[in-house]
């Protein structure tokens, strides 16, 4: 039973899921705002904010967990030395989830996900 299980499982596989947030995750710190559906961004919301707190603290220990989890050492890079100073005072909070309307083919609900 999933009584009160909150979180999202995008009709995917555990393994599945887990790449595609990382995919998602490494395309958002790249870019800085990618275009996606609207359930796959509030995931992706909660899998990133952890990574640009931890990222705040820029030692060596992070930059290797943060290597564990991106794909590429070049998003790694900008996520510590882009992103994460500008978060330094605040303690939450450092995306944003804009509505686009829905997608023509299928209906689903769009969305872009960006830093603040």
């Amino acid at each position: 039973m999933r009584h009160r299980k909150q979180k999202a499982t995008l009709g995917r596989e555990k393994a599945q899921r887990g790449a595609l947030m990382r995919s998602l995750a490494q395309s958002l710190i790249l870019e800085g705002s990618i275009r996606t559906t609207k359930a796959k961004a509030r995931a992706l919301r909660i899998f990133v904010e952890p990574l640009v707190t931890k990222a705040k603290k820029n030692d060596l220990v992070v930059r290797r967990n943060l290597l564990k989890v991106l794909y590429t050492k070049k998003a790694v890079s900008k996520l510590l030395t882009d992103i994460a100073p500008k978060y330094v005072e605040r303690k939450g909070g450092y995306t944003r989830i804009t509505k686009l309307g829905a997608r023509a083919n299928d209906s689903a609900e769009m969305a872009k996900i960006e830093f603040v």
